[in-house]
């Protein structure tokens, strides 16, 4: 039987990341992995000379923690932020997409939003505050800025984010930040102004905001992660994991190759899905384990579609969304190859499709030919290729449970990993269940983890 100090289990990039602190720090631990690989839902495939993910494709550098990872990792690994080209983002509305406006000229220019909502937003700041701490973001900002802005940008980026219905997710929990500028300041814009003007300390700076990939794909970033965590630390196809605690620590137990295998540890970190808590934590309460794992993930399609030949029909853009109530078959176009160096061959061009979501989850069960067919007449009616036009390559990859949905059920959640660790102190409930869902809010939460920071 194996002794570690912490077993951590899951090696996505918050497992990884989490891991490779502790290693930082000398601590002896130990990564379990059910699938027969690292990176969970980032995974990069190289086709064709065309570079497509499976599961996400940028981060922003919105934590210090992002540029520091990467400045750990050293040339193992390199951060690639996003081209100028990607400051311009696309909005579909009628029979064309249309870019979102970036200044105050092209605000009162653009056909997205009604002329009375661009003259309401101008009282934007002297709007009471809301008094509803479940008010859904789109209420929130239907209320302080108006229903076509709601539309025609909170809709398509609350569907680029989460896939999601901006009126079903309550803005604290899925995009806190946006509601404290209102309960901080009163106000989005004067609440942007004042954060604007905070002094930054150098390691704040660090936090760019950039949007971001490594160097080649983010494949690149987990596998320097194990590289530098070490082979004879990480276990892969570890089947059937089991935590019960035992003597003040804890037990773990798994199957690999089909024989069974024992650690025991004084620390467990789990950062894998809560659909999967019930099985891996079968000591815990039913009803604080119903509030724990009570976590509805979306299901996505992503589709990686390559154009070997765009005959200069280029698309200089991160992506365009799809309001909902244009009522298209996509949720949007990503452009990964205007954003970043070598994702498609010379004169060429890699997409990003993605479909499903809350509102078509039925999406993630179409068969290839149905997806193909929408991919071939998007790319003519949508982005304007002549007729007849067919990906080069093409690649599916369909999530069952894409991405975690934020939902008032959120508190019931965390209240009960709050009891849980006032009942087991060196068991720690980490993963994309809490602390947002983006990979700098994952890479983020596996520092203060292991620095064992409000964990």
């Amino acid at each position: 039987m194996t002794q570690r100090d912490t077993i951590v289990i899951g090696a996505g990039i918050t497992g990884l990341t989490t891991a490779f602190q502790l290693r930082r720090r000398q601590v002896d631990v130990e990564v379990l992995e059910c699938q027969n690989r690292v990176g969970g839902q980032i995974h990069t495939f190289n086709i064709n000379g065309f570079t497509f993910e499976s599961g996400p494709n940028t981060g922003v550098v919105k934590h210090p923690e992002v540029a520091e990872l990467f400045e750990q990792l050293g040339d193992k690994c390199e951060l690639e932020t996003a081209l100028a080209s990607s400051k311009r983002r696309l909005i579909w509305k009628g029979n064309r997409f249309h870019d979102l406006p970036s200044s105050l000229p092209t605000a009162l220019a653009t056909p997205l939003f009604t002329w009375k909502d661009k003259l309401r937003i101008l009282g934007e700041p002297w709007r009471k505050r809301g008094t509803d701490p479940n008010e859904t973001v789109g209420s929130l900002a239907e209320r302080r800025l108006g229903k076509s802005y709601v539309d025609y940008a909170v809709d398509p980026f609350l569907s680029g984010v989460y896939a999601s219905d901006p009126y079903l997710l309550p803005t604290r929990l899925a995009l806190p930040k946006l509601y404290q500028l209102e309960q901080d300041y009163g106000s989005f814009i004067r609440g942007s102004i004042a954060k604007a003007r905070q002094l930054k300390t150098e390691r704040d700076r660090k936090a760019t905001k950039a949007v971001f990939s490594a160097r080649g794909g983010f494949n690149r970033l987990v596998d320097a992660l194990a590289e530098a965590i070490g082979d004879d630390r990480i276990t892969t196809s570890a089947r059937h994991i089991r935590i019960i605690p035992e003597g003040g620590g804890w037990l773990v137990s798994y199957e690999k190759d089909g024989k069974p295998h024992e650690v025991r540890a004084r620390r467990v970190v789990t950062t894998c899905g809560a659909y999967s808590l019930p099985d891996l934590l079968p000591f815990i309460d039913r009803t604080v384990m119903t509030d724990l794992s009570n976590l509805y993930y979306v299901p996505v399609v992503q589709i990686g579609v390559g154009i070997s030949d765009t005959r200069h029909h280029d698309w200089p853009a991160f992506g365009g969304l799809v309001p909902s109530r244009e009522q298209r078959d996509v949720l949007g176009i990503l452009f990964p190859s205007s954003c970043f160096a070598q994702r498609a061959p010379e004169g060429g061009i890699a997409l990003a499709y993605f479909m499903g979501g809350t509102r078509h989850p039925e999406m993630v069960k179409m068969s290839d030919e149905e997806l193909t067919g929408i991919v071939n007449r998007t790319l003519v009616d949508m982005l304007k290729y002549p007729a007849g036009t067919h990906p080069d390559t093409l690649r599916i990859f369909r999530h069952e449970r894409a991405i975690p949905q934020y939902e008032v059920s959120t508190d019931r959640r965390l209240a009960a990993i709050d009891r849980l660790r006032e009942l087991h102190p060196t068991l720690t409930i980490a993963g994309n269940l809490r602390d947002g869902i983006g990979i700098g809010d994952r890479i983020k939460q596996g520092f203060d983890v292991a620095s064992n920071e409000k964990y």
